[in-house]
């Protein structure tokens, strides 16, 4: 049951994504607008899930300080990547209608996008190894901002000349790589019992890094009515995900207080018997 979890909620992201790109894949304006104001609420998102899900779930019952450099060490490899690869900010997405000017080739679209989305599906898989509800947490965040990002690949990659056809069978492979390395992850974690707490943190910096530095510069550049709209749908991500976050916990909480009460009642009604 617990990798059916996994394999749905991996795959829950990428759906919601691929159809929105397939819904807005004739109009720039209406996905320029999409993308403008959805990417700062996936950051909410992402730093929320990373404050309030998985950074007091990986130093509950470890080492703070050296939970601190596993969260350190995930900003900074992201950025490390990010540099290596060339990645395209998708900071820029709000003009990906009209970029005819942008350097980044098309492969190189398509390889950072396919990368981000494993790096998420590693995400989602060591998540659900902690709990299911911070599976839950992490995978709804994780498509909060999947969505806009995948939306302004789309354009950008009809920006260059790509076929649709071609624009959405591209989309749907990258889309796989978090669907494989979240059932993989999960599959490895749960047989070979690798610590959980070291990859929370990871994944923190990670979701940290992406919202510090994709998202919140580009909102202090708007102009002042578009970015105080940004910065309130940053913060509208924030609230959400945070209240997602915290009753996803508590359920997950109530039931393992019920089965814990249901086991224990067992055992006394068979020591009964046994008398």
């Amino acid at each position: 049951m617990d990798i059916l979890q996994v394999l749905f909620w991996s795959t829950f992201g990428s759906v919601v994504s691929l159809i929105g790109g397939l819904l807005l894949i004739k109009s720039d304006a209406v996905r320029s607008k999409v993308v403008r104001y959805a990417l700062p609420f996936g950051a909410g998102a992402l730093l929320a899930t990373a404050f309030v899900g998985l950074i007091p779930e990986a130093i509950e019952g470890h080492d703070v300080h050296q939970m601190v450099w596993y969260i350190i060490g995930g900003f900074l490899s992201f950025f490390v990547l990010e540099r290596l690869l060339g990645w395209f900010h998708h900071h820029h997405h709000d003009d990906v209608a009209h970029d005819t000017e942008n350097r980044t080739h098309t492969a190189l679209v398509i390889v950072g996008d396919t990368l981000h989305n494993a790096i998420d599906g590693v995400a989602i898989g060591a998540a659900f190894l902690l709990n299911p509800a911070a599976g839950i947490a992490t995978s709804i965040a994780v498509a909060a901002h999947e969505l806009p990002q995948e939306i302004g690949d789309f354009g950008i990659l009809l920006g260059k000349g790509m076929k649709p056809k071609k624009v959405i069978l591209v989309n749907v492979l990258s889309a796989l790589a978090t669907v494989v390395t979240a059932v993989g992850t999960y599959i490895v974690g749960s047989a070979v019992q690798i610590p959980v707490a070291p990859l929370l943190a990871l994944t923190a910096g990670f979701f940290i890094y992406i919202a510090a530095s994709d998202i919140i510069p580009d909102i202090h550049e708007k102009p002042r009515r578009e970015g105080n709209i940004q910065a309130i749908m940053l913060l509208l991500g924030v609230v959400m995900l945070s209240l997602v976050t915290i009753l996803t916990s508590a359920n997950h909480s109530h039931g393992d207080d019920l089965q814990n009460t249901h086991d224990h009642s067992h055992i006394e009604t068979h020591d009964e018997h046994d008398q």
